[in-house]
């Protein structure tokens, strides 16, 4: 009995080393939500009559700096950037200031989401630290929103400035000069509040600033302002309205780009046919024939001529008020040659017209050797056009719901500028089916002014297809592909059939634009009716759509 008992306790000795020999899973317990906290400021935070230039943040554990670039904002900003040590982990911040400081001025630094701590990241929100050059710390505040004029969603990082308007304030005070106060929407907010102002009268600007520098630079950023200045203290809520200004022409010195081209880039909105320059070329003052036409995708002119013997070429551009001239060297370049292809790809939808694409300009066209066939061989009479400016060949006919076309050009169809003809050519032309297409009715209600120019765009904000009224209300979309489009409506009060944007100089705000609140889904072979309130700005409750099945008989 005494050797059993002896087994049995080296058995239950055994199994217990076993158990205490299994690995087990350390929890750690809960996960740190908690953002950092500032213990001491040295000198303390809301200081007055601050004379130093060193500031020291000690935080009740380790913290980190994230993305102070957008995140932190400096109020009034500083002409040379503070140092911000260190760039790694540690519970104090020193921050070294190296500009001159204004007299009887509070200045804020605002780090948004940059102090974060450095096992969870968990973000101080919107700590701000408070200084006076002065006795008081000012108190004042105002607080706004921002939008984008003509998209449907403003962009994150918008600045939003004060500018003193005193006995040295101008206009251009926005290019040239570093506002009074400064804030920021940063990534997640549209609404905007400056605090620690003092009392006064400002300029309200809102700023895209790309160059983040605190200056308005036409050429990259969007701006939106008041036209009048506003007085501080005010409880006002500020709605500003973000748009990039159309540049004013300029031409830059236009290069070779073949033996028979130039290639001149420019600044400004070419679209409408008003705003084209006049450019003359000249061979020793000698007046050279051109064309000019617009370089594919690209902000740049092409400027075509026959072949010529030349040491130097000048070239004089002129658009309303602007006018400049180049000189350059001529060299002997490879010439560009007749080469036509089609414009577009696979089959066309009901509203697009056949166009075809020439490298060089045409300038004669003999429809005798030209000829469009369906695809029983029978002869389909049709008409064409040239967009010289672009360089379109268009081809317009009746066309049939799923027929195929062959639009043929005989040798000597088409000639260009350098007396150089086509080769026998075949196109095919298929046209799709009506029903892989939607229609949309919309009707407008609560007009305040005609015209409207509506579009439909995409989730990009790209139209994709617009209507123009001067007195209708209801609009026809027909035969439009299939999918979620946005509704935007833009009173077109210069009446050019166009969005055009605000100007600062000009005191000119953007034309006004309204959305509708909810996508508008069209479907393939369906009518969809759409009651679009233009005086709804905001997104209303969306009205019910009527839709009803179509049939082929119904299409025209």
């Amino acid at each position: 009995m005494g050797k059993s008992f002896l087994n049995y306790c080296i058995a239950l000795l055994l199994v217990l080393l076993a158990s205490c020999a299994k690995r087990g899973n350390i929890t750690g317990g809960a996960k740190d939500t908690i953002a950092p906290v500032l213990k001491a400021s040295f000198p303390k935070n809301f200081t007055t009559e601050f004379k130093g230039n060193t500031i020291k943040l000690t935080f009740d554990e380790f913290i980190k700096l994230k993305d102070l670039k957008k995140q932190l904002i400096i109020s009034p900003p500083m002409k040379n950037e503070p140092l911000i040590l260190p760039s790694t982990a540690s519970k104090i911040i020193t921050i070294a200031i190296k500009d001159t400081l204004q007299e009887n001025t509070t200045y804020s630094f605002n780090f948004g989401q940059g102090i974060t701590d450095n096992n969870e990241g968990n973000a101080l929100n919107q700590f701000k630290y408070v200084f006076s050059t002065g006795k008081t710390i000012d108190s004042l505040a105002i607080s706004g929103k921002v939008k984008d004029a003509y998209f449907k969603e403003v962009e994150s990082f918008v600045s939003v400035m004060l500018y003193d308007v005193n006995a040295n304030y101008n206009d251009s005070i926005v290019y040239k000069q570093t506002p009074r106060y400064v804030t920021n929407t940063l990534d997640s907010l549209k609404i905007f509040r400056l605090e620690n102002l003092k009392a006064g009268k400002y300029l309200l600007v809102a700023m895209k600033d790309y160059n983040s520098n605190n200056k308005f630079d036409s050429k990259k950023d969007k701006i939106g302002f008041l036209k009048q200045f506003i007085s501080v203290p005010n409880d006002t809520v500020f709605e500003l309205e973000l748009f990039k200004e159309n540049l004013p022409f300029k031409a830059f010195k236009p290069a070779l780009a073949s033996g028979n081209r130039l290639l001149m880039a420019y600044e400004g909105n070419l679209k409408l046919k008003e705003n084209r320059p006049s450019i003359t070329l000249k061979n020793k003052g000698q007046i050279i024939p051109t064309i000019i036409t617009q370089f594919p995708k690209k902000d740049s002119l092409q400027v075509w001529y026959r072949p010529i013997k030349a040491d130097s070429l000048t070239i004089e551009v002129k658009q309303n008020k602007y006018k400049n001239s180049f000189t350059f060297k001529y060299r002997e370049l490879k010439k560009d040659t007749l080469d036509i292809k089609i414009n577009q790809q696979g089959s066309l939808n009901p509203k697009e017209r056949f166009a075809l694409e020439s490298a060089t300009p045409l300038v004669q066209f003999d429809k005798s050797k030209m000829s469009l066939v369906n695809n029983l061989s029978k002869a389909i009479p049709f008409t064409t056009d040239y967009d010289e400016f672009h360089q379109l060949l268009y081809l317009n006919f009746k066309r049939e719901a799923d027929e195929a076309y062959q639009f043929k050009l005989s040798p000597g169809a088409v000639t260009d500028l350098f007396d150089k003809v086509n080769d026998s050519l075949d196109f095919k032309i298929n046209s799709n089916s009506l029903e892989n297409y939607g229609n949309l009715i919309v009707n407008l209600q609560n007009v305040k002014r005609f015209p409207v120019l509506v579009e439909l765009t995409n989730d990009k904000g790209e139209t994709i297809v617009s209507n123009y009224t001067e007195k209708e209300t209801t609009l026809d979309f027909s035969l439009i592909q299939p999918a979620k489009y946005t509704l935007r409506a833009i009173y077109d009060d210069n009446k050019n059939k166009q969005y055009d944007p605000g100007n600062f100089l000009a005191k000119q705000y953007a034309e006004e634009v309204i959305y509708f609140s909810k996508e508008v889904e069209v479907r393939a072979n369906w009518d969809v009716v759409q009651a679009f309130d233009l005086s709804i700005t905001y997104a209303p409750e969306p009205k019910k759509k009527t839709e009803k099945k179509k049939t082929d008989t119904n299409r025209k």
